[in-house]
């Protein structure tokens, strides 16, 4: 079953973030992942959330997001992305 990992990054710092942006999405092939929603611009249309760049990813199960979550090829983009963004992220299943 499908799974998607949903991510509200706020940068603080546009600069530092460009290196994790570019080399981010290499690291989603080998666990099948694929960005649905990359920073697109977003529009309320009920609650009080207010997203900051929003990013939405695809994999084919909730354990390979896991798996690509907790890889050694995602784990040095880790620490950039934790310096230059404040991230709020979850995965959840799919239908």
């Amino acid at each position: 079953m499908a799974a998607y990992i949903i991510v509200d990054l706020e940068i603080t710092d546009p600069e530092g973030i460009k290196e994790y942006a570019k080399r981010a999405g290499a690291t989603l092939e080998p666990y099948g992942g694929k960005y649905i929603v990359r920073g697109g611009r977003s529009e309320i249309m009920e609650g009080d959330w207010h997203p900051h760049t929003l990013v939405i990813i695809e994999f084919e199960s909730v354990e390979k997001a896991w798996q690509w979550y907790r890889s050694a090829e995602y784990a040095p983009l880790v620490d950039i992305r934790a310096k230059t963004a404040i991230t709020q992220a979850i995965v959840v299943q799919g239908v």
